[in-house]
């Protein structure tokens, strides 16, 4: 039997005794990335059937581009992480301390009885 042909033929079906394909770290880490993977675990710590700690654990190891195909996108948003994000949480700080004056006048001149009313609603009532 020619030697090339049995290597041809053992490519072609492999059997379940030979030995398996290796795979460099990189060509692990590669797929890993591309395609993504999910660790799960819980840590369950009892004394006398009472539950003292439970810890769950989910790991997804991806790369940005899979972690944001799967709707994941946290440090987008995180001010500890982004610049952007910082910006934005110092935007909704002063909005929100602009609605809070705002709710102040308009519970302070709801507060105030008709003879005080400022003069834009007796115009109002007028037209």
């Amino acid at each position: 039997m020619n030697p090339d042909r049995a290597v041809r033929r053992a490519d072609l079906d492999p059997s379940p005794w030979a030995a398996p394909e290796t795979a460099s770290l990189a060509d692990v880490l590669e797929r890993v990335l591309d395609k993504g993977i999910v660790i799960a675990g819980d840590v369950k710590i009892d004394l006398l059937d009472i539950e003292l700690l439970t810890i769950r654990l989910r790991l997804f190891i991806s790369s940005v581009e899979t972690a944001r195909k799967a709707g994941i996108n946290w440090w987008e948003t995180d001010p500890a992480l982004s610049s952007s994000a910082a910006r934005h949480e110092a935007e909704k700080r002063e909005l929100l301390e602009r609605v809070a004056e705002l709710e102040q006048r308009v519970a302070r001149s709801e507060g105030e009885g008709p003879d005080e009313a400022p003069a834009r609603s007796t115009a109002r009532r007028t037209s």
